[in-house]
């Protein structure tokens, strides 16, 4: 029966970051760098709070967007946290984490044909929904821009089928994110035009150098915000996610999401309300704590003779392999099977991350110490083989 199946979901792949970090558990004494899972538990008080909402019973199907106190909480948070303004009722939607937020947006506006700008590399998690609409990815090398997408890189790729530009930032793969002025002139190219902005910023909350900005701040009506708790206070298994968009977006985005899921589970709800509400800063302590092992790992890698660009937000950095002449899967599979420590070949963040790999400092100090002191043996070791060649 397989040959009656969607071709379209035939033709995509399982993530590279999954796949690779499956891959990893069939090996033993495995030091893993590999996925953005923040080692902090979820807060006690959210936790109360959730247990608070099943001994009183919400566990009912809520309103599609999210029950009404949840909204208008969100609401507040976002004014307070990048001073962007919707309305709780009409221009905000709880989903089932960010991921269901972008698979939404997606199928809202995205039609046959239709052309979606991202830079490259990054997160695998885009182009299979943008395919499975039967619209095309177009990636962006932004390898020489400090993997930045900026106006100029957007208006060079700029077609009549032209539909979206994602923007997500901070980056996972790189950590890098755009400043407000770069926002303002991918806002300045785009306003007016028959385009969608998807900014993805659901690493808002973990910015080292300056403060988070958004494009919506400058073109509303344009862009949908993706935004919600698994980063900033370790929710990644409750599942909620924010999107935020102009009402006469929204009110669409809304369908799709009833048909989809109906609603975001209500236990996980109340855990939100408590979240942006009594726990506006808990993300705080572990940004502290993410900078301390970035400002290590950094330090590490520079010593090694990486050449990588520090990163300004999330908690990924991605170093440059290119110089060992070796694809990055190859590199990958060599450092697990020789040192047991594994990263993400580059290579699973689009054909433009070839030569890079990525490591994920959501990990304690003493497990970076450990992964770095077997990469470092491997960087070291390889380097001899080749200059005795």
């Amino acid at each position: 029966m397989e040959h009656l199946l969607n071709p379209r979901v035939k033709d995509i792949e399982i993530s590279g970051i999954r796949t690779f970090s499956n891959l990893v558990s069939s090996y033993e004494d495995v030091v893993s760098l590999t996925i953005g899972q923040p080692d902090f538990y979820t807060p006690h008080h959210v936790k109360t709070a959730a247990k608070a909402a099943i001994d009183e019973n919400f566990t009912s199907y809520t309103h599609n967007a999210g029950f009404l106190e949840l909204r208008q909480a969100i609401q507040h948070y976002i004014k307070k946290k990048v001073n962007l303004e919707y309305d709780a009722e009409s221009e905000i939607i709880v989903t089932t984490g960010a991921s269901q937020a972008i698979d939404a947006a997606f199928r809202t506006i995205l039609t046959e044909g239709d052309e979606v700008i991202l830079p490259g590399p990054v997160y695998p998690g885009y182009e299979p929904i943008i395919r499975m609409c039967g619209a095309m990815p177009v990636h962006i090398d932004t390898t020489n821009a400090g993997f930045k997408l900026n106006a100029k890189l957007i208006e060079d790729a700029l077609t009549e089928k032209t539909k979206c530009v994602v923007l997500p930032y901070p980056s996972n793969p790189t950590g890098v994110t755009l400043s407000e002025e770069e926002l303002k002139e991918i806002a300045q190219l785009l306003e007016g035009k028959d385009i969608f902005i998807l900014s993805d910023e659901i690493y808002s909350e973990l910015t080292f150098d300056r403060p988070h900005h958004s494009i919506a701040s400058f073109l509303k009506e344009q862009t949908i915000v993706i935004n919600g708790l698994s980063k900033s206070h370790s929710m990644t298994g409750w599942r909620i996610g924010f999107l935020f968009a102009s009402a006469p977006i929204a009110k669409h985005v809304l369908k799709v999401h009833q048909y989809n899921v109906s609603c975001a589970s209500a236990v996980s709800q109340k855990a939100a309300l408590e979240a942006v509400t009594n726990g506006v800063d808990d993300a705080l302590i572990m940004r502290e704590q993410y900078k301390k092992r970035l400002d290590y790992v950094y330090d590490r890698l520079i010593s090694m003779g990486l050449p990588v660009i520090k990163p300004s937000g999330a908690f990924y950095i991605f170093p440059s392999i290119e110089s060992f002449g070796m694809s990055s899967f190859d590199f990958c599979m060599e450092l697990l099977e020789s040192t047991r420590l594994a990263v993400v070949p580059g290579s699973a963040f689009s054909p433009l991350g070839e030569g890079y790999v990525r490591l994920s400092y959501a990990y304690s100090l003493e497990t970076l110490k450990e992964g770095l002191d077997r990469l470092e043996q491997f960087v070291l070791e390889k380097r001899s083989i080749h200059s005795l060649d």
